[in-house]
């Protein structure tokens, strides 16, 4: 059983958004007005003439209609449709005054008596909501309701604003302004900082140290990159999502306050951006990759492509001044900000650049090392000594130092401090679980492996000029590939350029061919090698991925370095830290071990490949060549 008040009055609707009453409106059932000759059927068709009316809320009227509800009314008042009301009686259809079902409005709102707007203020704040709507019934709403009386039958917290929009009668009211004043107050960001990193090489890395430092300093980062979309680090869709649909994920999501964007070509040629304008972006390079696939045949072509996340950006534009096709790109940039980085502190257009008040990363030599320096409005502001980003492996991975470099400016033009910058390159490194596929290095066998996804020709060059830095002390071995999908040509210059950097090539193929024999781009890589002057006793071909890694592995002997050219980069990872290099290196102990007593004296010598073993069983003295 349910007991009301009972109220008399006219129904009213007062709109409350943010604390505030913003818009009042008398809300009249659905009616008809008499004329003394017409029936009530004939005067219900006058209305529904109206081009205002139309079928539920496609309009801001809705025709009347007749159904039961009507009929009841009407025969309460001892009238059917063909009766002929009074002129000016007015005959109800509707006992609410709901517009969905042919109610009328009339605007009030600037008559309406404070005390009435007082109490549908403090109502809406009582119940806790943002917008709401006071349904009250008073006879006058001109005057104060402790005088004339009346209540507050409903509270809606998705209120219509048809009403107040358009009006029957009075004056329409803007009441989606304050709405939006409201979720976007003025003066205040009323959109998240986007960074949008394109380029050839080093975008994954350089995005996620880009979201790295941003995490550091306190923003829940959106992340866009060839691994999935990670939001506040964490994995939401795995796959290649450097295209719209992941950009507009990443710009759905209300917990993210900052977007880091790795474009693609591929995503760009199929669907745009994703986004019509950006704050920062950065171009890091151009080179073969992907050429002849989708019309773009060109480096030309293929940095106009890389040019669109430039033109789109609105306060800063960062281009690698050591990359003349990124160069010309600063002439297509409207951002408020033109920053140059380069890896040549005696860059004659940098320098005048800088001499000019313009903004530059450049990275310096100084007494212990390489050092990145900020120029901006003639301040110089050095940021770190490149070993001791961890990423960079001591300062030997340049690729990572320039992507360091990228990484600093698109922060430092998000506003973010140099310390803020400092720590998050600090903290950055290039393991499995932060950068997968980046120049990964494992270091708990006897010998080190290092893991990345380098696919075109510039990224093999920057890997095998790391292996260079290294001093190993054994053997140099590469798994060496190339996608199928790539130009014949890229694919022996990839050949071409790790030639003369390893001991042993095992050239493989990845799992999807991509339109390529079974063994094709192996065997197209090995006589490569060949011609090159690799001779055939230090190539294996070995299509099948797994397989190849499985035999580097087991060829490698302490001190040896295998660089590993993955594509499935997971499975391959797991195959580096699960191999089982103890249980290999004591079958080979035990093969090629001779126990012998030594003399107590320090006055002997041993050969060249003769390694020390020492064990709880006394000093084994061990042969490499197993004889």
């Amino acid at each position: 059983m349910i007991v009301e008040s009972f109220l008399e009055g006219y129904d009213h609707r007062l709109l409350v958004v943010n604390g505030k009453r913003v818009a009042a409106a008398k809300r009249m059932p659905g009616h008809v007005v008499g004329d003394g000759q017409s029936t009530i059927e004939q005067l219900v068709d006058t209305v529904n003439e109206d081009p205002r009316r139309g079928v539920g809320h496609e309009k801001v009227l809705t025709r009347l209609e007749f159904d039961h509800q009507a009929e009841r009314l009407l025969k309460k008042l001892g009238y059917d449709r063909n009766t002929v009301p009074q002129k000016d009686e007015i005959v109800y259809l509707r006992s609410t005054a709901n517009l969905s079902t042919g109610g009328t409005a009339i605007d009030v709102t600037d008559v309406i008596h404070s005390d009435n707007r007082e109490m549908a203020e403090r109502a809406i704040k009582a119940i806790g909501l943002d917008i709401g709507g006071v349904d009250f019934l008073t006879k006058d709403i001109t005057e104060s309701y402790r005088e004339a009386g009346g209540g507050i039958c409903e509270v809606n917290a998705g209120p219509g604003f048809r009403m107040h929009v358009a009006p029957s009668e009075g004056t329409p009211r803007d009441v989606a302004g304050p709405v939006i004043d409201m979720l976007f107050p003025p003066e205040q960001p009323s959109r998240i900082p986007i960074a949008a990193i394109t380029g050839t090489n080093g975008k994954t890395t350089t995005a996620r140290m880009l979201a790295h430092i941003l995490k550091m300093s306190g923003h829940t980062v959106g992340l866009t990159s060839t691994d999935g979309v990670y939001i506040d680090g964490q994995l939401s869709v795995p796959g290649d999502m450097t295209g719209p649909v992941s950009a507009r994920m990443i710009l759905r999501d209300p917990s993210v306050d900052a977007a880091v964007m790795e474009v693609a070509r591929g995503g760009m040629l199929r669907g745009g951006l994703g986004f019509q304008h950006c704050n920062v972006s950065a171009c890091l390079n151009v080179s073969a990759d992907h050429l002849g696939l989708k019309g773009i045949d060109t480096l030309e072509q293929l940095a106009e492509i890389k040019r669109v996340p430039i033109e789109v950006a609105k306060d800063a534009a960062i281009l690698n001044a050591d990359d003349s096709l990124c160069l010309q790109m600063a002439d297509y940039t409207e951002a408020k900000t033109l920053c140059y980085v380069t890896m040549n502190p005696g860059h004659s257009l940098v320098k005048q650049h800088i001499r000019a008040g313009g903004q530059a990363f450049v990275l310096e030599e100084g007494m212990n090392g390489h050092m990145i320096t900020i120029y901006d409005n003639e301040a110089h502001t050095p940021l770190l000594w490149t070993h001791l980003i961890p990423a960079t492996i001591e300062g030997r991975a340049m690729h990572n130092v320039q992507n360091a470099m990228f990484a600093a400016a698109l922060a430092y033009n998000m506003g973010k401090s140099v310390e803020d910058i400092r720590h998050g390159l600090r903290t950055f490194d290039s393991t499995f679980f932060q950068v997968p596929g980046r120049m990964n290095i494992y270091d708990e066998h006897p010998f080190k492996v290092i893991l990345d996804y380098a696919h075109n020709p510039a990224a093999v060059r920057a890997m095998c000029n790391l292996v260079d830095r290294f001093d190993p002390g054994g053997r140099r071995i590469i798994v060496l590939a190339a996608p199928g999908d790539r130009r014949d040509e890229d694919i022996r210059e990839i050949a071409a350029i790790a030639a003369g950097h390893f001991d042993h090539f095992i050239c493989r193929c990845d799992d999807n061919r991509r339109g390529r024999g079974p063994d094709e781009v192996a065997v197209m890589l090995k006589n490569k090698l060949l011609e090159e002057g690799v001779s055939a006793d230090r190539i294996d071909v070995m299509p099948d991925e797994q397989e190849a890694t499985s035999n580097a592995l087991q060829m490698a002997g302490p001190g040896d370095l295998i660089l590993v050219l993955a594509d499935n980069i997971k499975r391959s990872w797991k195959q580096i830290i699960y191999f089982n290099s103890e249980a290999k290196g004591d079958d080979a102990a035990r093969k090629a071990t001779v126990t012998i007593e030594l003399p107590q004296t320090d006055e002997f010598s041993f050969a060249d490949d003769v390694e020390i073993i020492s064990d709880d069983r006394g000093v084994r003295i061990a042969k490499e060549a197993g004889d």
